[in-house]
């Protein structure tokens, strides 16, 4: 039997339980995907999810992607759905607060290197 908690998730204080960034944390699970919260600030490296698609939330702040061809800016309040495979460059000039909505599987440099936070981290 599964147990139900019947109790909002607050977005707030989940993002108070953590200063890193580039570091996404999970806060729920859906049909094998995660709703993730991270803060940003500054630069990140050039790279690409493959294999998925990946939804941002800007919950606080801006957050700029960059790509080969292009730029998008993402301000509070609003959302943006990002093919697998296109290399982007996130970034923002001051602190940024994020939503991420991706599967399980995907951590946050599409890749494995030193920049590769722990995956399925739950606060």
């Amino acid at each position: 039997m599964i147990t139900i908690h019947y109790q909002a998730i607050n977005l707030n204080e989940k993002l108070s339980k953590f200063n890193n960034l580039w570091s996404p944390k999970v806060i729920g699970e859906m049909n094998n995907y995660q709703f993730k919260l991270i803060k940003i600030a500054g630069d990140f490296e050039w790279h690409s999810h493959q294999d998925t698609d990946k939804v941002f939330i800007t919950l606080e702040g801006e957050m700029i992607i960059d790509f080969r061809d292009g730029q998008v800016k993402i301000s509070k309040g609003e959302m943006f759905i990002l093919p697998k495979g296109i290399e982007m460059k996130p970034s923002s000039e001051k602190e940024c607060h994020i939503m991420l909505v991706e599967p399980r599987s995907v951590n946050n440099d599409g890749t494995e290197s030193e920049l590769t936070a722990a995956n399925d981290t739950w606060i």
